[in-house]
């Protein structure tokens, strides 16, 4: 099996939407169905003793988000204080997550046969949190496995 047929094993369409964003200069993505909102609150809240790429927590209506910098949690660097920076909140498993990035890009359709398997040099970015890279006529996007990104 080639690491193309791996990727699509996982998806029964080959057609996707993308919610992009960008951590320093790099372009990244998830699947949209993952995302629940994406918002500006950063009155956070310090966990003592969580890990770093751990900013805190917010309380978004009543529901306790756990906020994680993606930039310090990829191995990049941290997120910017800017007024683009937002919050990517997640879905995984019932529990609410916060994805700090530098700016929201736009929605981007890919297909998953089009999708490509890593590039080997990539030394940055842990090659389990990629699902693959979709290559567009001005950029490529890192498609993050937010399932292996959440997990650990």
């Amino acid at each position: 099996m080639t690491e193309k047929e791996a990727i699509n094993i996982n998806h029964n369409n080959t057609i996707a939407e993308l919610a992009t964003f960008y951590i320093g200069k790099d372009l990244w993505g998830i699947d949209i169905l993952n995302v629940q909102e994406i918002n500006k609150i950063f009155d956070i809240t310090p966990v003592p003793q969580s890990p770093d790429y751990v900013n805190g927590i917010i309380n978004l209506r009543g529901k306790i988000v756990t906020i994680i910098d993606l930039g310090k949690k990829l191995g990049l660097s941290p997120s910017k204080q800017s007024a683009d920076r937002c919050n990517i909140i997640v879905n995984m498993q019932d529990e609410y997550i916060g994805l700090l990035v530098d700016s929201i890009q736009d929605i981007t359709i890919i297909d998953w046969n089009e999708v490509e398997a890593s590039p080997a040099n990539i030394e940055s970015v842990h090659e389990k949190f990629l699902k693959g890279v979709f290559k567009t006529e001005k950029s490529l996007i890192g498609i993050l496995d937010l399932e292996e990104v959440l997990s650990v």
